[in-house]
């Protein structure tokens, strides 16, 4: 066993507490923290941007790709869509399906979480039929065979929890219902258009194991069930469904958000909420060292206050190990003529692991994105 060192300590011209009220000479604020949001901090005030540099060298930077131009492999296998970010717990990737889809997926990997950023179209999987539109969240628990077959052009995000699990995050003293209240999530039912489905054509599932794709041929559709009982199945959320925590007094983290939650990256979603209405709370993210974690946003909808020219589709990533935070030009308009409420809707995951960067998002980045941050010398 073992724990963190803590004595806390106070030095030199400070705040009283984390995110508000601080010293009259310095407006900037930097959390350093460890384990995320959940482990030692310290806030330090300082009298410049922590994120005012002029100059940038090397391989360690914020990077931005817009996943709208990505290769994400049109009507093709999941498991033939190349990788946008990726390390040995979690692959993200981009996919898109405007026709159904005519053999099943098999994932024995682990989970996959999708994410449909655009688009609708109906679910069919061992434990029945569900109808999915833009904003749903989809679990789809290790080894389920599925398919889906679209009535709208579809653009989705996958994001594959490789040999693991995604759980709901603990809520503590919120209670159960806090954030997304357990009877907004819906699974699939064994209805007429899954009945509709069953046929002794000829049907093939690719399973995927250690990222190689086998293929089972039956003489039926294997989709075949008469019913189920248990607690393990196919999760549909929608983000319209979540309501965010949040203090009038004070900016809560990220990890306030969190939706999902596997061994070693967690999935958190941003949805419209008020801004802290307190004249001396924070009003914007504020500037912190991560650096236990990689961050990684995917921009669903909405206007994007702390981002500058960030669209709808696109993803921006900050690995561990410098700080981050608002453009200036959203910490300035925070400061002069603050939001009452933000409309932004984003996914974003955290992985406790170094993430790489794949062959997908390369042509689709925006090399000049660590120069918005840039002050000249």
């Amino acid at each position: 066993m073992r724990k963190w060192a803590s004595f806390p300590l106070r030095e030199g011209e400070i705040s009283r507490q984390a995110h508000a009220d601080f010293p009259e000479r310095a407006i900037y604020e930097r959390e350093v923290g460890r384990s995320g949001f959940f482990g030692p901090a310290t806030h330090l005030h300082h009298t410049h941007a922590p994120t005012g540099w002029s100059d940038w060298e090397g391989p360690l930077k914020p990077r931005a790709f817009d996943l709208t131009q990505a290769d994400n492999n049109l009507n093709g296998s999941p498991w033939d869509v190349p990788d946008i970010l990726f390390n040995a717990s979690c692959r993200m990737r981009v996919w898109r399906l405007t026709e159904k889809m005519p053999f099943l997926a098999r994932n024995a990997d682990g989970d996959d979480l999708l994410f449909i950023h655009q688009g609708s179209g109906e679910l069919f999987c061992d434990y029945g039929h569900l109808s999915l539109t833009e904003g749903d969240y989809v679990v789809l628990p290790r080894s389920t065979m599925w398919r889906i077959e679209p009535t709208e052009p579809m653009f989705m995000l996958l994001i594959e929890a490789t040999n693991d699990s995604y759980q709901l995050p603990e809520k503590g003293l919120v209670g159960n219902h806090a954030i997304f209240d357990p009877a907004v999530i819906d699974t699939p039912k064994i209805d007429t258009a899954f009945q509709a489905q069953y046929s002794e054509d000829t049907w093939q599932v690719q399973i995927k194991r250690h990222n190689a794709v086998s293929v089972v041929t039956y003489p039926f559709n294997p989709l075949d069930a008469i019913g189920w009982h248990g607690d393990l199945t196919v999760m549909r959320l929608n983000w319209r469904d979540i309501r965010p925590l949040m203090s009038h007094r004070y900016h809560l983290p990220p990890s306030a958000h969190t939706t999902f939650v596997a061994q070693r990256f967690v999935v958190c979603t941003f949805v419209p909420r008020p801004v802290e209405s307190d004249p001396g709370a924070l009003k914007v993210p504020f500037y912190h060292n991560n650096d236990d974690y990689d961050e990684v946003l995917f921009y669903h909808a909405g206007d994007f206050f702390s981002r500058d020219n960030i669209e709808a589709g696109m993803v921006t990533f900050h690995p561990a190990g410098f700080t981050h935070g608002p453009h200036p030009k959203a910490f300035k308009a925070a400061q002069e003529k603050p939001k009452t409420f933000l409309d932004e809707v984003a996914v974003m995951l955290d992985t406790r692991d170094a993430l790489e960067v794949g062959s997908a998002a390369l042509p689709t980045e925006n090399t000049d994105y660590v120069k918005s941050w840039m002050t000249k010398p």
